[in-house]
C-alpha cells in the first residue's frame, strides 16, 4: 500500500506511471488506426478548406462593392445575438455546475463575441455609431472573449497536469491527444 509520503517522494515521472496504470480501461473506444484514419482525413479536410479560402476570399476582396444593402438585416443580428445568448447561458450553466460542456461552449461564445465586436465596428457609421461599437468592443466584448477563450484552455492545461498529462512546465499546445490504446496498455505518451 502506498502512502501519501511515497508517493510524495516519487519523481514527476513515476507520478505519471502510476496514474496510468491506475486509470480505468477504455473498452469500447475505437482501434488506435480507426482514430488515426478519422484524423488523416479530418486534416486532409481542413487543409483543403484552407486551400479553397486563399483564392476565394482574394476573389471576395476584388469583387466585393464598397456598400450593399442587406436584406433580412433584423433577423440577422437578432438570429446571432440569440445564438450568442444560447452560447452565454449554456457556458454559465455550465461553468455553475462544474461541467465539462464548459471548455466547447466558453470557446464558442468568446468567437462569437469576436466576431461580434468585428461586424460592429466594420459596420458602423462614423460619428457615434463608430464610437459606441469601438467602446463596446474594447471595454466589453473583446475582454469577455479573452476571459471565455483563455480560461477554459487554462483549466484544460491544469487538468492535463493534474491527471500527468503533460509535465507542469509543458504549454498546452505540447499536450498530444491521447490515443485509448495508450491508457489500455499503460504506456506513457512519448511527449512525457
Amino acid at each position: 500500500m502506498l502512502t501519501d509520503e511515497d508517493i510524495a517522494a516519487m519523481t514527476p515521472q513515476e507520478r505519471r506511471e502510476l496514474i496510468l496504470r491506475l486509470a480505468p480501461r477504455l473498452d469500447g473506444l475505437p482501434s488506435r488506426r480507426t482514430i488515426e484514419r478519422i484524423r488523416k482525413w479530418r486534416t486532409v479536410l481542413i487543409t483543403l478548406c484552407v486551400i479553397a479560402l486563399i483564392p476565394w476570399t482574394v476573389y471576395l476582396a476584388v469583387t466585393l462593392p464598397n456598400h450593399y444593402v442587406a436584406r433580412n438585416w433584423v433577423a440577422t443580428w437578432v438570429g446571432f445575438d440569440i445564438l450568442l445568448l444560447t452560447m452565454l447561458v449554456l457556458t454559465a450553466i455550465g461553468g455553475w455546475k462544474r461541467k465539462q460542456f464548459v471548455f466547447p461552449t466558453a470557446f464558442a461564445s468568446g468567437v462569437l463575441l469576436i466576431c461580434d465586436a468585428w461586424v460592429d465596428v466594420m459596420t458602423s457609421q462614423r460619428g457615434g455609431d463608430l464610437t459606441q461599437a469601438l467602446l463596446s468592443a474594447l471595454l466589453v466584448e473583446l475582454p469577455l472573449a479573452f476571459v471565455l477563450i483563455a480560461g477554459p484552455l487554462r483549466l484544460l492545461r491544469i487538468i492535463a497536469v493534474r491527471h500527468g498529462m503533460i509535465h507542469p512546465d509543458s504549454h498546452l499546445w505540447r499536450m498530444p491527444i491521447p490515443i485509448p490504446d495508450l491508457y489500455i496498455d499503460h504506456k506513457i505518451p512519448p511527449s512525457l
